[in-house]
């Protein structure tokens, strides 16, 4: 695994955690992955493909307009906003 990757999740996700935290993240990380990694050392060579047994369409539908707030309501409750639009914090 790469070195301080739980450092950058954390950071991305914008939360602190302590050593213990990220001690018991990693190992778990790592756990994860290993059990991933089991999945390359199985034959599936003999094995068909499977298949979605649930019959799905895509089916268009009507669109229907129903009642909803205009732009300056919705907008009316947050200071974040830029050219009449919300606006985020930057990600990353």
């Amino acid at each position: 695994m790469e070195k301080n990757i739980v450092d950058k999740i954390a950071k991305i996700a914008k939360i602190d955690l302590t050593t213990n935290e990220k001690k018991k993240f990693e190992k778990d990380i790592t756990n994860i992955l290993d059990s991933f990694s089991k999945l390359d050392e199985i034959d599936v060579k003999n094995i068909e493909p499977t298949f979605n047994p649930l019959k799905s369409k895509n089916l268009p539908r009507e669109d229907k307009i129903e009642p909803c707030l205009t732009q300056k309501e919705a907008l009316a409750n947050t200071k974040l906003q830029q050219k009449g639009y919300f606006k985020g914090p930057k990600a990353i």
